[in-house]
């Protein structure tokens, strides 16, 4: 005859294998999802930075005159003391951008490249942040199961790509 096991012992026995693999998801699903909102900061800081941080830093009007495959150019007008005019600063082309039009700039320092600035500028910038977020919402309801997270992250990334639609229309 087999003696009887104390059913503490037998549960225990088979809930740490179960433990130890949500365990291991969390952690994963965790650490992809702030590898992704990591990477949407750092895609977006490359040009907030300089719309964020503006002091010091040439402010003016472009006109935009000239458009190609991916840049526009036209003549830099300063309006911030120390700014130079220039005859042809460097604009990217994206859906922020139209040809005979003028936006606020700001020239990237030791460049002829300029960003938009005001809202429309600092809503762009952070663009690829909202979609990280949307993607990060994904994983977090998903691999985390944090249901209410998620639906705040997507909600965030949704409001500030909505936003950035509307600024720069």
């Amino acid at each position: 005859m087999i003696p009887a096991m104390p059913a503490a012992s037998v549960s225990s026995s088979r809930t740490a294998p179960v433990a130890a693999l949500r365990f291991g998801r969390v952690v994963s699903m965790g650490a992809v999802a702030v590898l992704i909102l990591v990477g949407g900061v750092w895609a977006s800081w490359s040009t907030a930075q300089h719309v964020v941080l503006t002091k010091g830093k040439e402010r003016g009007t472009v006109e935009v005159t000239a458009c190609g495959e991916d840049t526009c150019t036209g003549p830099f007008r300063p309006v911030s003391s120390g700014a130079s005019a220039r005859s042809r600063v460097v604009i990217d082309k994206s859906v922020a951008v139209r040809k005979a039009q003028t936006y606020d700039v700001i020239v990237k320092p030791g460049t002829d490249t300029v960003v938009r600035s005001g809202p429309a500028g600092v809503l762009f910038a952070w663009v690829p942040l909202g979609g990280a977020l949307l993607l990060a919402s994904v994983v977090v309801a998903g691999g985390l199961r944090l249901r209410r997270l998620a639906w705040g992250l997507g909600g965030l990334g949704i409001a500030l790509l909505t936003a950035a639609f509307f600024a720069v229309q």
